[in-house]
């Protein structure tokens, strides 16, 4: 008796949901598609908040900042729960692989004193700063209108926790193992003057209403702030003999090139929208030039501590990252 083998395919019925074939056409769609393309509720609604009876609970009035199509934006990375929770997992292995090693070698005591002090006064207390950024992103998830859009400001929210932990473990290791060092960095972002300004920002900018103004804002001082602790001072760090600044300072810095990815993509479909694009690029080039103003200011006190400590031009290197946001932003609105 002989056995013939054959492969029998069977069509589905239905490629994807209906609503993505009447955006997409009859193709399979991705994972990323089915879990964020039209999900954003916006019929059927039972009331409005008590707390802003002006609005629907979900309401593309929350910001001045509108897109014909809130779906006409996608995360460039692409990213669901998989795939983000895979991301995230290697880099929180890698920031551990590092603290590890530092540990193992002892390396942090062996850093040059100012570049120690700089990591005690200025470095930790940023725990708090990444604190203020995940409410700030909180609110823009749940504000913001098109779930593309506010599954990456989740994303961004959690990430800033993230971000916190990272830079408190890096304070317990140069501590030594305890967290002396992270009760005196909470008591340098209410105190010190050279964090004032920070602080400040941080806290005005949690009154913001418009998720839009918000998201620029903070994308703004982030762009200040990465640039020259991640950026301008890992630089530094290796020429001064501080390389283990540099081994902690890459993690951040792989996070906000990640970060910038979908930032950036947003304000592309924000000005390109064929109906509400004119008016975007206006207020863009509006609320960025005055979170720079406002930024800089902000840290221009703690840039100004980090030169007293290590010397490295951090002042100049911040006016200079804001002449470069300030050029890329008029190119994009021009």
């Amino acid at each position: 008796m002989q056995y013939e083998l054959r492969t029998q395919v069977i069509e589905p019925p239905r490629k994807t949901f209906t609503h993505l074939v009447e955006r997409y056409g009859d193709r399979p769609a991705s994972r990323y598609e089915e879990g964020s393309i039209g999900i954003q509720p916006k019929e059927n609604f039972h009331y409005r908040p008590l707390w802003d009876p002006a609005h629907d609970i979900y309401d593309e009035a929350f910001s001045a900042f509108r897109l014909t199509d809130p779906y006409s934006f996608t995360d460039p990375r692409q990213y669901y729960y998989a795939p983000y929770v895979t991301s995230r997992a290697a880099m929180a292995d890698a920031v551990a692989s590092t603290l590890d090693y530092l540990d193992k070698r002892d390396l942090l005591s062996r850093m040059p004193d100012a570049w120690s002090a700089l990591m005690g006064e200025l470095l930790v207390p940023l725990r708090h700063y990444e604190s203020g950024a995940q409410m700030v992103s909180c609110d823009i998830a749940r504000f913001g209108f098109g779930t593309t859009i506010t599954q990456c400001a989740a994303y961004a929210a959690f990430d800033r926790i993230g971000n916190a932990q990272a830079v408190s473990r890096i304070g317990i290791a140069l501590d030594g193992g305890t967290a002396a060092l992270l009760g005196e960095a909470k008591t340098r972002w209410v105190e010190d003057a050279s964090l004032q300004g920070l602080r400040r920002y941080m806290e005005e900018l949690f009154l913001e209403k418009d998720w839009g103004k918000a998201l620029i804002r903070l994308d703004v001082l982030d762009r200040l702030i990465y640039g020259l602790f991640f950026g301008h001072l890992d630089d530094a760090a290796i020429d001064a003999g501080a390389g283990s600044y540099s081994l902690l300072a890459q993690h951040q810095a792989s996070w906000f090139t990640d970060q910038r990815k979908w930032v950036d993509a947003l304000y592309k479909a924000w000005v390109a929208d064929p109906e509400t694009g004119a008016a975007n690029k206006a207020l863009l080039a509006a609320t960025t030039t005055e979170a720079l103003a406002a930024a800089h200011a902000a840290i221009a006190p703690l840039a100004a501590r980090a030169d007293e400590l290590v010397g490295a031009g951090a002042a100049a290197h911040v006016e200079a990252t804001a002449t470069t946001v300030r050029d890329a932003v008029a190119a994009l609105t021009a």
